[in-house]
């Protein structure tokens, strides 16, 4: 059981290991895009500076949820002993995961609305279907987290457990 144990952690912490190599990858792309929006000696539009910015803002962004999707493992999976039938735990594990699922799909919206707006208004409705898929997931996530509040209510050891866990790993 234990060998089991040890092959999950390993697992777990290349999957951690190159969440973290990919999101230090974008950010070096990003810069290295950015520095071409911004040289002033290239010869671009502003146009085409800004859709150049707002591409590396797209990058950066996958990044930030590629370096928080690695710390969410690396904290829920590697940190923690972690019983995945723990109610408490699996909510946290899903909001954590979500919280960077939400956000980075409403800031490509933005970054889609943006860039199609004056260019090409015909993706409009592409960038407004990612919205709503943002949307959708936050109102489901929502209805979910209200009612598994019952469940949490069973067990309250579980909550005390996963605070003292939260103290541990923190402190």
């Amino acid at each position: 059981m234990k060998f089991i144990q040890n092959i999950f952690l390993v697992g777990y912490m290349l999957i951690v290991g190159l969440f973290f190599i990919c999101g230090i990858g974008l950010i070096v792309l990003a810069a290295v895009e950015t520095w071409g929006a911004l040289d002033p000696r290239t010869d671009f539009k502003v146009r085409e500076r800004f859709e150049l910015i707002l591409e590396c803002v797209g990058l950066l962004t996958i990044a930030v949820a590629s370096l928080e999707l690695g710390q969410t493992v690396l904290e829920e999976e590697v940190q923690r002993s972690v019983n995945i039938s723990s109610p408490t735990r699996v909510r946290r594990f899903l909001s954590r995961f979500l919280i960077v699922v939400v956000v980075s799909l409403s800031i490509e919206c933005l970054i889609g609305v943006f860039q199609f707006m004056h260019g090409k208004p015909e993706y409009l409705l592409h960038s407004a279907a990612i919205g709503l898929a943002a949307a959708a997931i936050l109102a489901t996530w929502g209805i979910f987290i209200r009612m598994n509040v019952s469940a949490e209510e069973l067990e309250p050891h579980a909550m005390r457990e996963v605070v003292a866990e939260d103290k541990e790993v923190e402190g």
